[in-house]
């Protein structure tokens, strides 16, 4: 009898599993599963070497996508502030950093769209039709975003640009348009870091009066071995919701880049 009630659930799965790969097999006869192949033959002209040569350029700026996030856009001071925040509130992993870099990400997109939509109107659609050489896409590619530096840079910007001319032994330019953009990027990153951080201090500020006025209670109270932290963590997330946090710092994140 044991024998045929394991018999039994093993003969179904079989048969199951047959009749799977038989509607697979019999589905795969009617729609036509493509081939892909990739072959590498030798070029017969300049204008196949002048196309490899384009596509092995779009996959390296492909594969450079997330440094360009990270070095030519709003990302990094988004990222950092949203940090900052939990660190004020001692929330460590809540939300999870999945949440906050998804954010950071379209809110990125979002500040960044008009720039995107320069990029794209000037010059990856003529590229595109064959309207421009490669070497005019990315200059016109490059002037938005570098228009876009420049802007958030501004006068509080000017040492860290001052620091890698200096660095680069380059000439002292005449205005802002004429720095080189090995000498903006960097530059331009640093601000956006200065600026996360000035911002982080502001959050902190707040809750860490909290933290200071929880922890003098409980020392008044003779309670010293209670961590302050347990008690002044649902303060500040009462605080932080009353006050509508996250809202707010956003609006103020993405203004600050209006």
């Amino acid at each position: 009898m044991n024998n045929k009630k394991h018999f039994f659930p093993v003969f179904r799965l079989f048969l199951i599993t047959g009749l799977f790969l038989t509607g697979v097999a019999l589905y795969a006869q009617e729609v036509p599963i493509p081939k892909i192949d990739f072959n590498i033959t030798q070029a017969k002209g300049p204008k196949e070497v002048a196309l490899s040569l384009q596509i092995l350029l779009l996959l390296t700026l492909l594969s450079m996508a997330p440094a360009i996030i990270l070095m030519l856009t709003s990302f990094t001071k988004i990222v950092i502030v949203f940090d900052f925040i939990k660190r004020a509130l001692s929330l460590q992993n809540m939300p999870p950093n999945q949440v906050t870099v998804s954010l950071a990400l379209f809110l990125t997109f979002f500040i960044m769209a008009p720039t995107f939509d320069a990029i794209n109107k000037d010059a990856l659609s003529p590229y595109l039709e064959g309207k421009m050489k490669t070497t005019d896409f990315f200059q016109k590619a490059g002037a938005p975003l570098k228009k876009f530096m420049i802007k958030q840079i501004g006068r509080e910007g000017i040492p860290e640009i001052a620091l890698f001319l200096k660095i680069s032994k380059e000439k002292r330019p005449k205005n802002f348009n004429e720095v080189p953009m090995h000498v903006l990027i960097p530059a331009f990153m640093l601000t956006e870091i200065k600026k996360a951080f000035i911002i982080g201090i502001y959050i902190f500020i707040p809750f860490l009066v909290i933290d200071m006025v929880v922890a003098s209670t409980l020392m008044s109270m003779g309670m010293i071995m209670l961590p302050p932290v347990m008690i002044s963590l649902p303060f500040k997330i009462i605080l932080f919701v009353l006050v509508d946090g996250w809202t707010l710092m956003t609006y103020e994140l993405v203004k600050s880049y209006g």
